[in-house]
């Protein structure tokens, strides 16, 4: 069996949870033969894990190129160059693409599907050496969604500046319908948006089942993102608006489901997705790589382990460590994980606020380190602060080496940890602290809730289960064998969040 496995800015050129899960579906079946297709910035992106055996082809799709000429510079004309205009196939189908991102949402399955439609005569489209970029900047597609803006909106207003901007990053996104579809037995997109789209393409040429994972939740993961991004508002409107249509149309258009917990799963059936193709898959770790810590650091010392990203929120893990300090004066907060490129300024950003309190001599952020197991042995307790959240390998990691877990209720977390940790609001400094505190305090309910943890990964999540789930999930996805909503191990994952 030939595999197609797609990741957006994950593997094989970075380090996080998608990135590992890749790596243990790829090197844990070595009996199926696999492609990675990866959506990369440019490229110029280079591998950081070694490439397995029965790993046939890395095949990039650099999504984008140099922004529009102009953007951001005040008085500057703006230069654009010269595209020849599309044909009337073309157009028809970009004003309903346009027609699907500004309609309301009385009707959303009609919605869905006309965008499903120009969707894929944008593909025919491409296919027949069609320009997307082009075609979305050209004057003649400009103009018809300028008209359509303004038939149907009045604020926030679209300057011809913003018309551009939106169509610019939208055209570069439809990326992937512009190059030959991948030939495999099955299409494995790791998450939804984009990497969605290489699936799209294979199913509309050739009819190659498409499976969709979904580690954290894709579209709320692009509205936050847009939050703190200087973006103006009609272009986020349109942007968003094809994010959220790109995601009801990937649950749509899977052939199955398989979201990494339930709270995924609710999110997919609030897309529109059918429950009777949707099977819930945690992630697994292999007990044997993350041995049990038999002893505890010095003093009480507080872990994370992870990407320093806005996303995992270390202000909100800063700020209640200093509250801890005032009552366990000689605790010690330890950060471990790289630093992605382009997250420098919030890099320098936790350093300054751990300088700003006073925190200098005791909380470091240390970088990268040889294992995880290293950084989760530092700790007397490992904690995780994140606002969003798939089913995180770390806090299951760190469950399975027996330490004890404060984390946020984000994702599937809550499902993760259960009893064997504490579970407090994202971004409550407060409900933090108390809870570290009260670990730290009490050596016999951090130790016995330590081996509940272990416990917990053994009975429900370890790699070995998560790879037989797979492999029952492909030979069903070739037979077109679709029963019911259950795991195809059965019921234990299900069972696991309840």
């Amino acid at each position: 069996m030939k595999v197609a496995l797609v990741s957006e800015g994950t593997y094989p050129y970075a380090m996080g949870g998608v990135s590992v899960w890749c790596e243990q579906l790829i090197v844990g079946m070595p009996e199926y033969r696999w492609d990675v297709v990866a959506l990369t910035v440019d490229d110029g992106a280079r591998p950081v894990f070694g490439r397995p055996e029965n790993l046939d082809r890395i095949l990039d799709i650099p999504l984008w190129g140099p922004r529009p000429a102009g953007r951001g510079l005040p008085g500057a004309r703006r230069a654009r160059p010269r595209t020849p205009r599309p044909g009337e196939a073309f157009l028809g189908a970009y004003e309903a693409f346009v027609g699907a991102l500004l309609a309301d949402a009385d009707d959303p399955a009609a919605v869905r599907s006309r965008f499903i439609v120009a969707l894929r005569a944008m593909f025919e489209y491409a296919s027949n050496g069609g320009d997307l970029v082009g075609g979305f900047t050209s004057n003649a597609a400009l103009s018809a969604l300028v008209r359509a803006w303004n038939a149907r909106r009045t604020e926030p207003a679209l300057t011809l500046a913003d018309a551009v901007e939106a169509s610019w990053r939208i055209g570069h996104m439809l990326g992937p319908l512009a190059v030959p579809p991948v030939r495999a037995d099955i299409v494995h997109a790791s998450m939804n948006g984009l990497s969605a789209l290489v699936g799209f393409a294979a199913k509309w040429r050739y009819g190659t089942p498409l499976l969709m994972s979904e580690h954290g939740i894709y579209l709320r993961e692009r509205y936050m993102s847009f939050l703190e991004e200087e973006t103006p508002g009609a272009v986020k409107v349109l942007v968003l608006a094809f994010f959220r249509l790109l995601a009801e149309a990937a649950y749509h258009l899977s052939d199955a489901l398989a979201p990494h917990s339930a709270y995924n799963r609710r999110w997919q059936l609030r897309g529109g997705a059918d429950p009777s193709r949707m099977w819930t898959m945690y992630n697994g770790v292999a007990p044997e790589d993350f041995p049990v810590a038999e002893t505890e650091p010095d003093v009480p010392t507080i872990a994370f382990m992870g990407r320093v990203d806005p996303i995992k929120d270390l202000h909100t893990l800063i700020k209640a460590f200093a509250l801890v300090r005032e009552r366990i004066p000689d605790a010690r907060l330890r950060i471990f994980g790289g630093t992605p490129s382009g997250n420098g300024p919030y890099r320098d950003s936790c350093q300054s606020l751990i300088d700003d309190l006073g925190l200098s001599a005791v909380a470091t952020i240390e970088g990268r380190v040889e294992t995880s197991v290293e950084a989760y042995h530092a700790g007397s307790i490992v904690a995780l602060t994140s606002i969003s959240e798939g089913f995180p390998y770390t806090v299951v990691e760190a469950m399975a080496c027996g330490r004890t877990v404060v984390c946020t209720d984000v994702g599937g977390v809550a499902e993760a940890v259960r009893d064997a940790g504490i579970v407090v609001p994202p971004r409550d400094v407060t409900a933090v602290a108390d809870a570290c505190v009260s670990l730290l305090a009490d050596d016999a309910r951090r130790r016995r809730l330590g081996r509940a943890a272990r416990q917990r990964v053994l009975d429900h999540f370890t790699l070995e289960q998560s790879l037989d789930a797979y492999r029952r999930l492909y030979d069903r996805l070739l037979d077109g064998g679709f029963l019911g909503g259950h795991a195809p191990d059965g019921r234990r994952l299900e069972a696991a969040a309840a």
